[in-house]
């Protein structure tokens, strides 16, 4: 919570012009309106903090740093402000602190933060150039220096206070001893996954029980208003089918844009790398080794280079892809792989290439010089894009036509214009309010217009991912309760569903209640087609695949050997599960870790103890009426735009 947290971080807190971390959730409470007081009346103060006032004018200038920074979505804005108008508060709760703690910053302090985060600001110790220094903040953090200086001065006091109310936080070696033991022991299971989908074949179904089933749940089943929609596509894609275009208007397009046509020389090639980033002296010679042994293999006659760099590549890409590149041109690749690339044939394998980073075998599988593609070779995707842009050229003409027939028609005929221009009338299914119509293109307004429409209407032209769409409401079904007969089929669905459900979770209960009971897990299991797997060792951040993670069985590490736990519910499967083994933390490792968990635990507790003063100070200024809020200019604030 201290030094670290705000040296380390400093950067990014004034980049957005707001620091949200160590700020409490619990603050929002302060900013919905009606909460809290309105002692604050001023239009333009937006709290008061023991005289310190945050204002408007504060607010929207760190919102215009985070908008020009591009990092904040107009969706995001209103929660932006909450957190800007939080962090402001915090920062005269911490000055408030600071005058009672007696903390000072310096301008020779503030000038060490300025080396730590901008060091291009001093040139041999001392400043650059005022101009120059003003830039440099200005293109970095989108701010004048006094603001960013401002900025820095009062996360030092932050940063100070944090440390004082925090410093005599320790952590015991009992503490430490006990978390390395938490962290590094592993458990292994044996486990049963009962899932309700393979049980719902087993449920039966007849009249008197789907029909108890309609009346319990009768409210999920209302029918909402739906609407059938006869609509006429105008797409270009179906249009370019129409269109010609003569052999010399493509040669015309091709001569005007022939330097896009021009390729460099360029490369394609499979790889297999071994990483040596980080590795000892040793360590580099064994990878050696087994790199030179992988490119006998990779020259050797029909070698695989496919499955060789599946298994044996660091590039967890090639495990995928068998070590497959795409097309690189000069400059692109590390200097030693472009070198051999460009100089080998295509089919060839290259030796060991050492560099940087570590080892690399390559195998080029496509290579061309540079030159300018023909015509010939160009031609069908030219033919394309010409055809493409004259097909929406005449699909935005027709629509702009129908569009200005339709304002001038009284009563318009959907029928009377597809056969105008030769298009094709089609109809929906009925649609409700929540569903989509694929065929009809992808639009919002399309949704408005049949929801607003009335039976015969005729929309004007929408523009939409497919071209444009005229569509008209043949009937509106009104909202009503559906019947067993009419949702017969869904209902049904449903039914079966929750059964499975049950029929999962009491299969569940019998078996863990027959291993409970000193049963046999397995043998139980298989009485009821059901399958025992073992699980991995695993430690308590880890994850049974197809499962879940290891903390949704909770008491997985505190089970004996051999005993069975109460069944558990993880998403849509019930699982049955018991300790097959426990392993201890390794002694051996807590050398390694213990620095790591000390400092780890100790951030923690001073965490919560910074939080635990902070919000205590929050509650006694609230309470002593000390801390106030406008509520009218907070709403105005944070509203939705």
């Amino acid at each position: 919570m201290a030094g670290s947290l705000g040296s380390q971080k400093l950067g990014v807190k004034i980049l957005l012009g707001v620091v949200v971390g160590i700020i409490s959730i619990g603050m929002l409470m302060y900013l919905v309106p009606g909460a809290g007081t309105n002692a604050t009346a001023s239009n333009d103060v937006v709290a008061n903090v023991d005289g310190q006032t945050v204002t408007t004018d504060q607010v929207r200038q760190q919102l215009s740093h985070i908008e020009s920074s591009g990092q904040m979505q107009p969706a995001l804005r209103p929660l932006y402000t909450q957190q800007i108008i939080q962090q402001l508060i915090y920062d005269r709760m911490m000055n408030i602190e600071a005058q009672k703690l007696g903390v000072v910053v310096s301008e020779a302090d503030v000038a060490d933060r300025i080396k730590m985060i901008l060091p291009t600001a001093f040139e041999n110790g001392a400043p650059v150039a005022m101009d120059n220094y003003a830039a440099q903040v200005q293109a970095r953090f989108q701010m004048p220096v006094p603001e960013f200086e401002d900025l820095i001065k009062q996360s030092l006091i932050s940063e100070r206070v944090g440390q004082l109310i925090t410093s005599g936080v320790t952590v015991s070696p009992d503490e430490v001893q006990a978390e390395f033991r938490r962290r590094n022991e592993k458990v292994k299971l044996d486990y049963v996954l009962i899932n309700p989908d393979n049980l719902e074949s087993q449920v039966r179904v007849n009249d008197a029980d789907l029909a108890a089933y309609y009346d319990k749940n009768k409210a999920k089943y209302v029918v909402p208003e739906q609407r059938v929609v006869r609509y006429i596509l105008i797409d270009p894609s179906l249009l370019m089918t129409k269109i010609n275009i003569p052999q010399a208007d493509l040669q015309n397009y091709y001569n005007a844009h022939l330097d896009s046509y021009k390729l460099e020389d360029r490369v394609q090639f499979d790889q297999i790398f071994f990483k040596t980033v980080g590795k000892t002296d040793a360590e580099i010679a064994e990878i050696k080794k087994k790199a030179e042994d992988v490119l006998k293999q990779a020259k050797a006659k029909n070698a695989n280079f496919e499955d060789l760099a599946k298994k044996n590549s660091d590039d967890p890409a090639a495990k995928d892809n068998g070590g497959q590149t795409g097309w690189i041109v000069r400059g692109q690749a590390i200097p030693e792989l472009e070198k051999a690339a460009f100089s080998l044939q295509k089919g060839d394998t290259s030796d060991l290439i050492q560099t940087s980073i570590g080892f690399y075998i390559i195998k080029i599988t496509d290579k061309e010089m540079a030159h300018t593609k023909s015509f010939a070779e160009v031609m069908p995707t030219i033919q394309s894009d010409i055809a493409t842009q004259k097909a929406q050229a005449t699909a935005d003409d027709d629509a702009q036509k129908i569009g200005e027939q339709l304002r001038q028609t009284a009563h318009p005929s959907l029928d009377a214009i597809a056969k105008q221009y030769d298009l094709t009338v089609a109809e929906t299914a009925p649609l409700a309010v929540n569903a989509q119509a694929p065929e009809l293109g992808n639009s919002p307004e399309i949704h408005d217009t049949i929801f607003r429409q009335r039976e015969g209407d005729v929309s004007q032209p929408i523009r939409t991912d497919a071209g444009y769409t005229i569509v008209s409401v043949k009937t509106i079904t009104s909202a009503h309760q559906g019947t067993l007969a009419e949702l017969h089929d869904k209902i049904v669905t449903d039914y079966r569903h929750d059964k499975a459900i049950d029929l999962a979770r009491q299969r569940a209960m019998d078996l863990a209640k027959v291993a409970q009971g000193g049963g046999d897990l397995a043998k139980a299991a298989k009485t009821m087609n059901l399958e025992v797997k073992t699980s991995d060792e695993l430690a308590r951040d880890g994850s049974i695949t197809g499962v879940g993670p290891l903390r949704e069985f909770t008491s997985a590490f505190n089970l004996p050997v051999g005993k069975t736990a109460d069944p558990i519910f993880l998403g849509s499967n019930w699982v049955v599960y018991r300790a097959v083994e426990h392993k201890q933390a390794d002694p051996a490792d807590f050398a390694k870790q213990q620095s790591d968990i000390q400092q780890q635990l100790l951030e923690a507790k001073r965490q919560l103890v910074f939080e635990s003063f902070r919000s205590a100070f929050q509650d006694e200024l609230t309470k002593q009426g000390k801390l106030t809020f406008n509520n009218d200019v907070v709403k105005e604030l944070t509203q939705p735009t």
